[in-house]
Formats: C-alpha cells, sequence, structure tokens
C-alpha cells in the first residue's frame, strides 16, 4: 500500500461555483476523466491536489471520492462548498467544519432502527479526522472573521427549505448544517481508513428564502470555501 503521507490532498466541491476559484488559483494543470468526472491534478499554494467536481447528491459523491482513493491515490479528502444552516446560531457566510457526518433521509424506523442508522451497519456516525479538524478550524479563523463552529454535516437527496424540517434535523439528529454530499464523501473516507474533514460555508438558511439568498451568497460562500482550504494546504 502506498502510505498516506506519500498520497495526494483531494478537494471535492459538488458544484461549478465551489471548485472554479480553486481551479483558477492552480498551477501547472493535468486534465484527465474516470467515471464520468473531471480530475484536475495540479499545485495550489505549493501543495500537488487533485480537485474535482462530483455533482451534487450522494451517489455522485460516493464514486467520486472512491475513484480518487482507488485511482488519483488520495490520501486525505478535504469536501468543500456550500450548505443549508441548521444551527440556528449560523448566519449566511458562516462556516462549519465537520465533527462528523450522518445521513439524514435514511429511514427504517418501521423495522426498529433510529433515523440516520444504517440498517445493521456497524457505523451510521462517520467521524472526521481530528488533526484535520485542527487545522481546517484554526485555518477558518486565519482566513476571515465570521462565526466558525464545529459540527455534525447532515446529507441527504433533499434541498431542505422547510422551517420545522430545520428545526427537526437541530434537534433529533444534531446536525449543524444540512447539504447533499458530505455523509457519503465521509462514508467512503472511513471504508477505506482515508483521513477527511467537511468545510461548509453557509449559502443560506434552510428556511425556506433558498430562492431568495442561494444564488445570491453562494458566490461570497464559496470564496470563504477557498480561503480556508489554501490555509489548510499550507499546514498539512
Amino acid at each position: 500500500m502506498v502510505e498516506i503521507a506519500q498520497r495526494n490532498v483531494a478537494v471535492i466541491g459538488a458544484m461549478n461555483e465551489e471548485i472554479d476559484r480553486f481551479l483558477q488559483g492552480m498551477e501547472n494543470v493535468i486534465t484527465s476523466e474516470k467515471s464520468g468526472v473531471q480530475f484536475f491534478r495540479g499545485k495550489l499554494e505549493g501543495r500537488e491536489i487533485i480537485l474535482c467536481k462530483s455533482g451534487v447528491g450522494k451517489v455522485n459523491a460516493a464514486i467520486t471520492t472512491q475513484v480518487l482513493i482507488d485511482h488519483y491515490k488520495a490520501g486525505r479528502v478535504i469536501f468543500t462548498g456550500v450548505a443549508g444552516a441548521l444551527d440556528p446560531s449560523l448566519d449566511i457566510g458562516d462556516i462549519v467544519i465537520s465533527s462528523d457526518a450522518q445521513y439524514h433521509d435514511i429511514d427504517a424506523s418501521a423495522l426498529g432502527f433510529k433515523k440516520g442508522e444504517i440498517p445493521f451497519a456497524a457505523h451510521s456516525v462517520f467521524p472526521a479526522d481530528p488533526e484535520m479538524i485542527e487545522i481546517a478550524l484554526q485555518s477558518s479563523r486565519e482566513a476571515d472573521h465570521c462565526k466558525v463552529i464545529m459540527g455534525r454535516v447532515l446529507s441527504g437527496d433533499q434541498f431542505i427549505a422547510d422551517a420545522e424540517k430545520v428545526k427537526e434535523l437541530h434537534q433529533s439528529m444534531g446536525g449543524a448544517c444540512t447539504e447533499m454530499e458530505g455523509a457519503a464523501v465521509a462514508h467512503v473516507c472511513h471504508q477505506n481508513k482515508i483521513p477527511f474533514v467537511i468545510v461548509r460555508s453557509m449559502s443560506d438558511r434552510a428556511d425556506g428564502s433558498a430562492h431568495v439568498n442561494f444564488a445570491e451568497f453562494t458566490q461570497l460562500a464559496a470564496e470563504r470555501s477557498y480561503e480556508i482550504v489554501c490555509h489548510m494546504l499550507k499546514q498539512l
């Protein structure tokens, strides 16, 4: 096996808006394609990285992460981009660094399992790497003056835009923010024993106002995520 220290740092975003700034900042970019996904190998902040856009949703994220590990020898994975705030203390532009990640849309409660629990699986909550968490928290504080918290990232194939659902996900599942890919990335990394962390900037408050503020604030949120990851690359 290739030792983790010798493997590449992978940076994943789900949408063009989440990776464009990285691509602009990279040098000596080589593009390749695998499993229908484009991968960009190059240097950012003097560090060799593999950048890619997974596409939206859990399956796209899982496929992309496994390809990064198997084909591109990813040894650390940073998933970055935007999310909807669940924690009521968070505002647009604030940052969540993942303590762990879990699916919110798996529900086998009719069989006696808790909501969010994967039936017959050893793990349903996937912890982020402690060292990468600490680097991300430190980088977040250095990169901007917005609020930064560590918390649970909840993922599902749903765009949450209902205030009651927001309250439920925060109170019953302990979610700090919600998006559509992070837990799938976390799951694949956990299965492969690859360190990961999720860095999410709030583009909306997941409360029904997303149609008003999502497009407007996605650019701001993506820029803040970019700054944080650049700080991280200097320390990894």
